[in-house]
């Protein structure tokens, strides 16, 4: 995940890798947008964002906290839901997957 400068109202954009999918396609760099909320003083801001995969047809969003340790690494720890596109509505069942991530910053 490579995250674009935050601007003054909390918004930014980016672009998310993911190294698995449930897919026979080439998996591509695909955008995403975001949110963070203007944090408090505890300085452990939460976020949202949403990925628009660009090989297949789902979209994930993202929500979760970013935790700053005692020696200043960050890590992201996010829930996250992912929908994908169905024949039909019989087919909902299976639309739709949760899980969680945790990312960590790499220079």
């Amino acid at each position: 995940m490579t995250l674009l400068a935050l601007d003054a109202a909390g918004t930014f954009t980016g672009s998310y890798h993911t190294a698995v999918a449930d897919t026979d396609k080439q998996i591509l760099v695909s955008p995403l947008q975001g949110a963070l909320q203007h944090s408090s003083n505890k300085g452990q801001p939460t976020f949202g964002f949403t990925v628009q995969w660009q090989f297949a047809d789902s979209i994930t969003t993202f929500v979760g906290q970013c935790f700053v340790d005692r020696r200043g690494k960050e890590t992201l720890e996010t829930t996250w839901l992912v929908r994908e596109e169905v024949p039909s509505r019989r087919d909902t069942w299976r639309a739709t997957r949760v899980g969680t991530s945790i990312f960590t910053r790499v220079k």
